[in-house]
């Protein structure tokens, strides 16, 4: 950890931490949580339009990265056109952002005893969507001329939202000593408290939940843990285990000096250590560079050509590599510099939602079952109406907000694929489809089960009031003028027009099958007489017994 020799000369990483939002109204679908945030007290305030709204400051890198994407995707990130208050209108897009701008920088001790670390904050941005309970928390942080390991311990440790454990020492495992948000006047505006051991013991022994670490739940207020003591109608709940999925852009003097094992390290944003030994089995690294390297512009071989950056990808982490003295990769505006910090972060911002989602959906769907009691009436209407909810947010989910692709720019294209293939999105769609589309299923079954159940009982009920209304019909024919006849005699005719019709209709109930067979071959065009006539006599003739011998 002493080897200053490698330089990263500039350094960033966008950490991005989706979190599940909690219902504000048990009985709506649509939450709109971004609507009780803002106000002149609160910190964020809402960004209303990504892109500049005067033609005169629209600039070309605002053009580069509209165009990357398709058009679908173009909708769904910016919108389509402008109303008068200048707030997206038809077509607008469905994502909400809001920036607070009271954060300037943020000092990092990484591990005890080690000099600080200070650095910038680019800006700091919460990101809500329309119709699914979900926000990102965006952060991004830069730096300059750091030691390559520095680099490295702080991809490992800065994002994380609480410690795995604790070292002997108290320090919190895989976290670091140290962090301080800091205002732009310079003031301390939070410090974080993994080294609380007994906070978050306590917190999870009671809630079942993990504790944040203090200067992360500070970002997000008002926005408050839920089951934390603290008040506040903006409720979130983490979705995945304490790392933030982070993209980070590293330029080098000389990338090509970089050894596998340093590769290894930037790829899996793990802690840093010796450069000529790999972190991991070398039986695990086994096709490495296929399954984790992206080398469009990457060919060490060529000295001096153009091909010099390389892309890292695992799945919660992206690192783009590149020259530092190359107007191609440091450009802000033109080189990848500024694509990193605006297409490739939109990549992993959407890749990132994807999976959010879809874990959130799959959260939804657990919370409706075990609430179900079926010994309970209440518990079971409830259960359907919660069912068909997730059923139609994700129906919207897919057709608003499900893509296969983003871009048909070979880089950005390629990258999605890698990226989505390795947080396994595409196979927890399949999942979360298959268990929607099975409890939509039963309720569909459930539903035709109790529409044959009423069938039924309309069935009895009709047998019966049949049986009244042939007798009285007949009676009241006046075939057999009676009326004047006494009542005994009245009676034994009733009866006489009772029995048998009585009697027709269980006869026909018995024979309904058949009856029904015949029927069908009656109005079959393809059958001629001699067949139908068959089916006839059939209905006279006596079933076979079933079944052998008892006993």
């Amino acid at each position: 950890m002493t080897d200053d020799k490698i330089r990263v000369r500039k350094f960033r990483e966008i950490l991005l931490w989706p979190v599940q939002l909690m219902p504000l109204k048990a009985d709506a679908q649509i939450q709109n949580h971004w609507e009780w945030l803002g106000g002149p007290d609160c910190a964020w305030q809402e960004v209303v339009d990504e892109f500049t709204l005067d033609p005169a400051d629209f600039k070309e890198r605002h053009y580069s990265e509209f165009v990357a994407f398709l058009p679908y995707v173009q909708r769904f990130l910016y919108g389509e056109g402008t109303t008068g208050d200048l707030r997206p209108g038809y077509g607008g897009s469905p994502i909400r952002v809001f920036r607070r701008r009271d954060v300037a920088g943020v000092r990092v001790t990484l591990r005890r005893g080690e000099a600080v670390l200070t650095l910038g904050i680019a800006h700091v941005d919460l990101y809500f969507f329309h119709d699914v309970d979900i926000a990102i928390l965006v952060v991004e942080v830069v730096g300059e001329d750091m030691p390559l390991p520095q680099v490295q311990d702080t991809l490992f440790r800065l994002g994380r939202t609480y410690p795995s454990g604790w070292s002997a020492d108290g320090a919190g495992v895989q976290c670091p000593h140290l962090v301080e948000w800091i205002g732009v006047n310079g003031t301390v505006l939070a410090v974080s408290d993994y080294e609380c051991k007994d906070k978050y013991l306590s917190f999870v022994c009671r809630n079942r939940a993990p504790y944040i670490a203090a200067h992360w739940a500070f970002l997000l207020r008002p926005l408050v843990l839920h089951h934390s003591g603290e008040p506040g109608l903006l409720r979130y709940r983490p979705l995945e285990y304490q790392r933030m999925p982070a993209v980070a852009y590293l330029s080098l003097d000389e990338p090509e000096r970089l050894t596998r094992a340093d590769w290894v390290r930037l790829a899996f944003a793990t802690a840093p250590g010796e450069r000529d030994r790999l972190p991991f089995a070398p039986n695990f690294l086994d096709g490495f560079e296929q399954r984790y390297c992206y080398d469009r512009y990457w060919d060490p071989a060529v000295e001096g050509g153009w091909t010099r950056s390389r892309i890292l990808c695992c799945g919660h982490a992206m690192v783009m590599v590149g020259p530092d003295g190359d107007p191609f990769y440091t450009d802000g505006e033109t080189g990848l510099l500024g694509q990193f910090r605006h297409q490739y972060f939109l990549l992993g911002l959407v890749a990132h939602f994807h999976r959010a989602a879809l874990l959130m959906l799959s959260d939804r769907l657990v919370m409706a079952v075990s609430r179900l009691d079926i010994g309970k009436v209440e518990t079971v209407k409830v259960f359907k109406r919660d069912i068909r909810q997730v059923f139609e947010i994700f129906l919207r989910f897919t057709h608003r907000y499900w893509f296969h692709e983003l871009s048909i720019q070979g880089p950005l294209r390629d990258l999605f694929r890698l990226w989505s293939g390795h947080l396994a999105t595409e196979r927890l769609y399949a999942e979360i489809r298959d268990e929607v589309q099975d409890m939509s299923d039963y309720l569909d079954s459930d539903g035709l089960r109790r529409q044959a159940n009423t069938v039924l009982r309309l069935t009895v009920v009709t047998v019966v009031s049949t049986i009244g209304t042939l007798v009285t019909g007949f009676l009241g024919m006046n075939l057999i003028a009676s009326a004047d006849e006494p009542l005994a005699t009245r009676v034994l005719l009733f009866l006489a027009v009772l029995v048998p019709t009585v009697g027709l209709i269980v006869y026909s109930v018995v024979k309904s099958k058949r009856l029904a067979d015949f029927l069908e071959a009656l109005s079959d065009e393809r059958l001629d007489g001699r067949e139908k006539l068959s089916l006839f006599l059939k209905l006279w003739k006596r079933s076979p017994r079933r079944g052998g011998p008892i006993g």
